[in-house]
């Protein structure tokens, strides 16, 4: 069963990983596990937003397959490179778009929590590393990587419609067929999406309860539209 991204950034290596991002960040790992369950949501809501589209999941997937992701929470010692923080501010650049939404992110988590704004502008890129690492280690078990090649069949096609009439017969038969094929594909590509967002959806729910977080990551990035 996939763990929420929550729990599994809290229980890895049984806690070194919260452990390293608190000593990152200047903060007690107390402070720092209530300021990771109040940045999450925003990472997850941004993530559901990102894949929406059958082209914004792949670019996920893909993304988990080949980012090595995983380092950031079975060796929490990565997290004290630049790397990590570079890695997770390209992230952030990705999900968000905008350093005002990540600012407007670590002011409502400071909100929350009463942690200073400027320790959580420095911890959301970790948090954000730490979140990819998950997903990445729940997609690379054996079961899920089974479940993911078998959509990536099902977004295989065959080739062009072959018509079995000529003249304008065949030309029509050959678009109507085309149109139908290009229906089919459409309809197997968003079966396949609904599909894989159901597979990694209890995944991207952070604590499932995120609600007040997707209001402000919401108008934050509608507010630079």
């Amino acid at each position: 069963m996939a763990m929420n991204l929550l729990d599994m950034i809290m229980s890895a290596q049984n806690g070194a990983a919260v452990q390293q991002a608190a000593a990152q960040t200047g903060m007690a790992p107390d402070q720092a596990q209530s300021a990771i369950a109040a940045l999450l949501p925003a990472i997850s809501s941004a993530l559901k937003q990102n894949t929406n589209s059958p082209q914004g999941l792949a670019g996920l997937l893909g993304a988990l397959q080949n980012g090595n992701h995983q380092q950031y929470l079975e060796q929490p010692e990565v997290l004290a490179r630049p790397e990590a923080v570079q890695d997770g501010n390209a992230i952030l650049g990705h999900l968000f778009g905008s350093k005002d939404v990540s600012r407007a992110v670590a002011g409502r988590a400071s909100e929350q929590t009463g942690i200073d704004t400027g320790m959580l502008k420095k911890l959301l890129p970790l948090v954000a590393t730490m979140a990819m690492g998950s997903l990445s280690k729940q997609t690379a078990a054996p079961s899920m990587q089974s479940q993911l090649a078998g959509l990536a069949m099902q977004h295989l096609t065959g080739g062009a419609p072959q018509g079995g009439q000529g003249g304008i017969g065949g030309l029509l038969g050959g678009l109507l067929g085309g149109a139908r094929k290009q229906q089919r594909v459409q309809q197997q590509a968003q079966a396949s999406h609904q599909q894989g967002m159901g597979m990694i959806g209890k995944m991207l729910d952070a604590d499932g309860d995120g609600s007040m977080m997707d209001d402000i990551l919401q108008m934050a990035m509608n507010s630079r539209r």
